[in-house]
């Protein structure tokens, strides 16, 4: 059999496979080299380039999350190409610290690499909708790669400007190209929340390991113990918000439920622009964390304040977006406690790290401990 037979052959798959995980792992390291940048130089410019990188990297990611929605990967030859498109990851996350410094171009040849390798598996394994679909987008994506390692390449504002360009293009693509065709698209509800489910707990991860990297050298004493318990109940506030009422078993329903032609507009919105900035929150979650670990006591920058409180609102906001997109309610009490949470960062500023991270627990905890309660009474 050839190696196109082989791919064709190749049916859509429910579940999620451990190559796949696999891939998220490596897309997760590039979560953790955005930290990075944070880390070491905590400004709006250096924001700026991180949503810049985001932006294209989630964009991309997302692709392979609807390429492997609608295709299997159990053939040999679909697992070697899409080894290739986690290559291209690997070159470009390793490329994210210096991006706007020097390396600009091997990030950029790293995401058309990614570009390349998704546009060559949609064309030759997805159903002839699906890939009928796919072809109306594939010239932007390739287009928009070219201005990445252009822009790449030439560095300084210039490189900014193209960046910004390819962000925009990207994410403007399903209303520039065919809006019927996009409605072509095969979505499987169970295989694509549990996808982006799987993403976003390993990138809560990435705040617990911020918390490893912040104690890495220091003494094991009652102060670092108790701002990494803090730390730990802050990210496991972040997985309850996303999980903890079962809210990816009603997402899959709610996908499953609308009708076929919706589902890719649900997907886009829900699953793609606000995972955005549920990523983007984690990682200014992850920043702020590593900066209190060791200095628990102390007051912390408004930025690095900023970024803690500021992480945790718009993981929340964001949640609610998604929420409302696949109709699984309003969520009152994650929109307050995402207030609450900005409130927070005089405290931070001001007072000491600790206090903004233990006051950042109660909220979470107040919060979705509260709306639990609300709907156990509903339902009685």
């Amino acid at each position: 059999m050839s190696t196109t037979a082989e791919l064709q052959a190749q049916p859509a798959v429910e579940r999620v496979t451990t190559l796949e995980l696999f891939f998220d792992l490596v897309f997760v390291f590039t979560i953790t080299q955005l930290s990075t940048v944070l880390s070491h130089e905590l400004s709006w410019s250096s924001l700026g380039h991180v949503v810049l990188m985001l932006g294209l990297i989630w964009w991309m990611y997302d692709g392979y999350a609807w390429l492997t929605n609608a295709v299997s990967t159990r053939g040999v030859a679909a697992r070697a190409v899409l080894l290739g498109g986690m290559a291209g990851y690997l070159v470009l996350a390793l490329a994210i610290p210096e991006a706007f410094n020097g390396s600009g171009l091997a990030f950029g040849l790293g995401y058309l690499i990614v570009v390349a390798v998704h546009a060559s598996l949609f064309i030759w394994t997805a159903s002839t909708q699906s890939s009928r679909a796919f072809l109306g987008i594939a010239p932007y994506n390739l287009f928009n790669a070219a201005l990445v390692v252009i822009g790449g390449a030439v560095g300084g504002t210039a490189q900014a400007v193209l960046w910004t360009v390819a962000v925009i293009l990207e994410w403007s693509t399903p209303w520039i190209a065919n809006r019927e065709s996009q409605s072509e698209f095969e979505i499987a509800p169970a295989h694509f929340v549990e996808r982006h489910g799987l993403v976003i707990i390993v990138a809560i991860g990435e705040s617990v390991v911020a918390i490893g990297i912040g104690a890495a050298g220091l003494a094991v004493d009652a102060e670092l113990v108790l701002v990494a318990i803090l730390g730990l109940l802050v990210a496991a506030g972040l997985w309850w918000a996303y999980f903890g009422s079962d809210d990816d078993e009603q997402a899959e329903r709610a996908l499953t439920d609308a009708p076929a032609r919706r589902r890719p507009w649900i997907a886009l919105h829900g699953f793609g622009m606000a995972h955005f900035f549920l990523l983007l929150g984690i990682v200014l979650v992850a920043v702020g964390l590593k900066k209190a670990t060791g200095h628990a006591y102390d007051s912390l920058t408004y930025g690095q304040a900023l970024a803690l409180g500021g992480g945790v609102a718009m993981f929340l906001a964001a949640d609610v977006a998604f929420r409302r997109i696949l109709g699984l309610g309003r969520a009152p009490h994650r929109a307050a406690a995402a207030l609450a949470a900005l409130a927070t960062i005089p405290l931070g500023a001001e007072v000491a790290a600790i206090a903004q991270i233990g006051l950042l627990a109660a909220v979470l905890a107040v919060a979705l401990g509260g709306e639990g309660s609300s709907t156990q009474n509903r339902t009685r």
